[in-house]
């Protein structure tokens, strides 16, 4: 008797923690049943794949979707929307909403607003704070809690912690991966005279790369002392990189396409649009992040997508914001450079959905397995198209890689089995839950 399926996924070349090769994939139940030949098996939904790449569903373990309190800017309907067009099937995001997400009380309102009505699957971020420092063991196990993330640099109010005593109170009490902005506010605070108004170009300068060094120093240091284990988001500069190959056995990292192909040459088109924290700097910076993919010293990719309004992006420096959009973009700009040969498609993979899986831990996910979710990335690898502001599902409307001529892009994203985007259409919506972590209460 032949076996029914759900779904099955005919044809594609699917890449996983086993290689690549021209697989089937069924489905039951929103998870992964079988791989392998399905010829002989029936299914309510035959997805034909030939020519395609399955990939694992792609993790952005990055993004500021805004809401509550900044949803001018961006929210979490239109910031998902903006990811399954992309090809993501899950997003980690931020807590510099306002009110900031420090509590259980704010982390829950996050997930009641995101679930069925994002259109991807979701966890949040829980700022790490002096005032909830005794709290972040509780609170990193929280349904829908993707951990604790600490601003060292780079932000105001209660969500900075700037120094090393207030980044010890915290890191005591975690005991799953805590994320950091890694930027020394002191040495920022010393050179603001270094910011020239109406010069974007400028930022690096000021943000120079002795204030992410020495930060990153600093914070392997108190992570060594309190035994914790640390997550660099968004490398930016050659320094750390050779730093952190020394210390992956408590730090892990993160690099960002926008590190990863920007340049400070860009600044002369693209102005403040370019304008980050950490900034994009010059081009040996970017080699060194390349480095750090090539070596396997970098873990992860994020977005960082952090949208402001055109408007707010226009204002003359330094009173224009810092912050772009890359949720959308990051599988084919990340897939441009590896037909451009300077990473494999199975490297993307692991970083895009195995690293998660693997320094998260996140719960049936990240894998293309039996048992597993059944989320898919489905790209086609020679399929030419151009990046324009029109295509973005964001809010904002705007993308620093407006004009861009890719090769790879995003064909559909699946989501515990059900085609959530085909095509650049969303054909399924809001269909978004809380991803479940192994390390974290699931109720």
């Amino acid at each position: 008797m032949a076996t029914t399926f759900d779904l099955i996924l005919t044809g594609g070349t699917v890449v996983n923690q086993d290689g690549k090769g021209v697989r089937d994939v069924g489905v039951k139940d929103g998870r992964i049943a079988a791989i392998g030949d399905l010829s002989q098996a029936s299914a309510g939904e035959t997805i034909p794949c030939t020519g395609l790449h399955v990939l694992p569903g792609v993790v952005d373990s990055q993004v500021h979707f805004r809401e509550p309190g900044l949803e001018h800017k961006e929210d979490l309907e239109t910031g998902s929307r903006a990811a399954v067009l992309g090809g993501v099937t899950a997003v980690f995001e931020m807590p510099n909403t306002n009110p900031l997400t420090t509590s259980e009380a704010a982390l829950a309102d996050k997930v009641r607003r995101g679930t069925g009505r994002m259109h991807c699957d979701f966890a949040f971020w829980v700022g790490g704070t002096r005032e909830n420092a005794a709290d972040v063991g509780e609170l990193e196990r929280l349904p829908g809690a993707a951990g604790i993330k600490v601003f060292m640099g780079s932000s105001t109010g209660d969500l900075l912690v700037e120094d090393d005593e207030g980044v010890a109170s915290i890191l005591r009490n975690t005991r799953r991966r805590a994320a950091f902005h890694s930027e020394d506010e002191f040495r920022l605070r010393e050179r603001l005279g270094e910011r020239i108004a109406g010069d974007p170009s400028s930022h690096p300068v000021w943000r120079d790369e002795i204030a992410a060094l020495t930060c990153t120093e600093r914070l392997v240091r108190i992570a060594r002392q309190t035994r914790a284990r640390i997550h660099v988001l968004h490398i930016s500069t050659a320094e750390e990189i050779a730093f952190l190959e020394r210390h992956k056995d408590v730090a892990t990292c993160e690099a960002t396409p926008h590190h990863l192909t920007f340049t400070a040459d860009d600044y002369a088109r693209l102005n403040s649009l370019l304008q980050m924290n950490p900034p994009v700097r010059a081009a040996r910076h970017r080699d060194g992040v390349w480095h750090g993919i090539s070596q396997g010293i970098v873990d992860v990719l994020g977005s960082d997508h952090a949208p402001h309004t055109l408007e707010e992006k226009q204002k003359p420096y330094p009173s224009s914001p810092s912050g772009m959009t890359g949720v959308q973009t990051l599988v084919p700009v990340m897939l441009d450079h590896v037909n451009a040969g300077r990473l494999t498609i199975e490297r993307f993979v692991d970083l895009s959905s195995h690293g998660p899986q693997r320094i998260f831990g996140m719960a049936r996910k990240g894998r293309i397995a039996a048992g597993y979710d059944a989320d898919f990335t489905v790209v086609d690898l020679k399929r030419r198209g151009t990046i324009t502001n029109a295509q973005q599902g964001s809010k904002a409307g705007w993308t620093p890689h407006d004009g861009r001529a890719v090769t790879g892009w995003p064909v559909g994203t699946i989501i515990r089995g059900r085609r959530v985007m085909w095509e650049g259409e969303i054909v399924t919506p809001s269909q978004g839950r809380a991803v479940a972590f192994s390390e974290a209460i699931t109720g």
